[in-house]
């Protein structure tokens, strides 16, 4: 068994095949392109990620070691003897003495909080709690820039420092708002804090809480050597709470992507690549902090987008060229056979043939469309003769077969007369005459060829009474016809013919018993006339119909339901015409089909 592949493109116009070209062409082209460009924008995006998360973890020790700076510092603030002797509830001491171990302290602390590296300074500031107001004499000021030893009583303790007595002398970052109790015209005590409380080593309890504060401006100094693209870098607690950070982000709390917070005790970098920012976060589950670099894709990959515009617009340009060349084929090509197509779809021969598209060029196109539409005027030149030739020839036809008819009928309607008279002498002479005179008036109808169905009907009702004289024993006729059916065209001389061949052939011997039924029905855009007799002679209906269609049938068969059958096809067509069958309760029926609208062929 022989396989046969079919060509897909043989069910394909040119305009579909040139098309389907360009896309071919075009289209490879923009996949590349998208995919090449994907391709270089990940692994960019995985390098720089890289490269930041290096970064990242040089920035988070920095950090670090700044911490643990502050750490040691404030263990060796802990461990100072002056400090460990405070005790504010005693009063072995005097004030004198209490003002001396103030202004020691002071001194203390103050040491600590000079920087000699040119850096940003840390102050070191030890908060005691004095309910009986011990040390009135100590000013209770304080300040995120300075450094000092505070002593307040219930109404002025800070709200962060039962926190810090609740984590028994572990320093921790906290970002504080108010360093005292809010009042009113007080300037902005807001800083990140490095707090620790101080344990008594001798007894139990506490001396107070060691803060040391600006460390936001010591961390930021940390945050400006990294060099980040329109980037930004945050330092935060663990619930994402902002310590410092280096934008312009003015909220207390950085939004990450669901992907950062997992939930889990992490330790470590991780890096999350959303389709906006890299976020390249530093945890450390131990201190409860978070360094997180957030760097916006769109400055990253300026860069490539840059490349990415230089390879889109050589293929702007190269789609561009493409189009223009196929533009220029499809004017030069396209559109004459387009222009060709369109006119032999719509040209129906006869119809009127639009003028010949100007011939500006001398290709195998333009002489093939001139070539068709000089075609096309000549084939509507010989229809146009052959339908005039057919014309003529129906008139010529329809002239001999009236020649034929109208001496017919008078002959046999002056035989019928003749006859009459003789039997009857004079007395229905002249009802005879007058329906004579009907019929030679219709017979005639002005020259028209075609009339209505009433006036048919008139004329062969006025033939059936010329018969119903002659015979001795009268026949029934039964006339059942719609009125609205009665304008409809039909040639005249039809239904005469047709009922004599019913009376002559089926009732004329069976006096009363005799009966024809002329009736008529709409059947959609055709109307069927059907013309009946009860008569008992056996005829062969298949015989009678196919002499109806042949050219030449026998001339013994008559003329008669031929010269009927031929006028209306002559007339309406060879759908049109007579058709011969058995009665079912006996007798013959012969149907008339004509077309509803009665429109001619002339």
């Amino acid at each position: 068994m022989k396989w046969k592949l079919n060509n897909p493109l043989n069910k394909m116009n040119v305009k579909q095949q040139l098309v389907l070209l360009f896309l071919v062409l075009v289209i490879p082209l923009f996949v590349l392109n998208s995919y090449g460009n994907y391709r270089a924008g990940q692994i960019l995006k995985r390098h720089v990620t890289n490269a930041y998360i290096e970064l990242n973890k040089q920035n988070f020790r920095l950090i670090n070691r700044d911490i643990e700076a502050v750490n040691k510092v404030t263990s060796t603030v802990f461990q100072n003897s002056l400090l460990q002797q405070l005790n504010p509830v005693s009063t072995e001491e005097t004030v004198l003495e209490r003002v001396k171990n103030y202004e020691k302290l002071e001194d203390l602390l103050a040491g600590y909080s000079q920087e000699t590296d040119e850096r940003e300074p840390l102050y070191y500031s030890l908060y005691v709690y004095d309910p009986d107001n011990t040390y009135f004499f100590a000013p209770y000021y304080p300040n995120p820039q300075t450094s000092g030893v505070y002593f307040f009583s219930d109404e002025e303790k800070p709200e962060w420092f039962d926190e810090a007595v609740a984590k028994k002398g572990n320093g921790y970052l906290r970002l504080i708002e108010h360093l005292s109790p809010p009042s009113e015209g007080q300037g902005s005590q807001r800083t990140l804090a490095y707090v620790r409380a101080i344990n008594s080593v001798y007894k139990n309890g506490t001396i107070g809480v060691l803060v040391v504060t600006n460390l936001d401006a010591r961390i930021g100094e940390s945050l400006q050597t990294v060099s980040l693209p329109e980037g930004e870098l945050y330092f935060t607690d663990w619930n994402n709470r902002i310590f410092t950070s280096r934008s312009s982000n003015q909220s207390a709390v950085l939004e990450l992507p669901p992907q950062a917070d997992s939930g889990e005790p992490l330790m470590g970098v991780k890096d999350i690549i959303t389709d906006d920012f890299i976020y390249v976060i530093n945890y450390n589950y131990v201190l409860q902090q978070k360094l997180v670099y957030k760097v916006p894709l769109q400055a990253l990959l300026q860069q490539q987008n840059e490349m990415k515009q230089v390879i889109q617009l050589i293929t702007v340009v190269y789609f561009a060229g493409g189009l223009i060349i196929i533009l220029y084929f499809w004017r030069s090509l396209m559109m004459p056979l387009q222009k060709l197509v369109t006119f032999v779809r719509r040209y129906e021969p006869g119809n009127v043939i639009p003028e010949t598209p100007i011939r500006s060029r001398n290709d195998e196109i333009s002489v093939l469309l001139h070539s068709i539409y000089d075609m096309a005027r000549r084939l509507n030149g010989l229809i146009h003769y052959k339908y005039t030739m057919d014309l003529k020839q129906k008139e010529s036809q329809l002239q001999i077969l009236y020649q034929q008819i109208n001496p017919h009928l008078l002959y046999n309607t002056l035989e019928s007369i003749y006859w009459k008279s003789t039997m009857e002498g004079n007395t229905a002479s002249a009802e005879m005459i007058k329906e004579l005179s009907k019929l030679m008036k219709i017979s005639l109808s002005r020259g028209r060829e075609l009339i209505t169905l009433g006036e048919e009907l008139e004329h062969a009702t006025a033939y059936i009474k010329l018969q119903q004289h002659r015979y001795d024993y009268p026949f029934r006729v039964i006339i059942d016809i719609p009125e609205e059916l009665l304008q409809v065209s039909i040639p005249k001389i039809t239904l005469q013919p047709l009922i004599e061949n019913a009376i002559i052939h089926g009732v004329k011997n069976m006096g009363e018993d005799g009966e024809i039924a002329i009736r008529a029905v709409g059947e959609g855009d055709s109307l069927l006339i059907s013309i009946e007799d009860n008569g008992y002679k056996p005829a062969d209906y298949e015989m009678i119909n196919r002499l109806l269609e042949e050219e030449n049938p026998d001339p013994s068969f008559g003329y008669g339901i031929r010269n009927i059958h031929q006028r209306i096809r002559l007339h309406f067509g060879n759908r049109y015409g007579l058709k011969y069958t058995k009665r079912q309760e006996g007798g013959t029926r012969v149907t008339i089909t004509l077309p509803k609208a009665g429109q001619t062929n002339e």
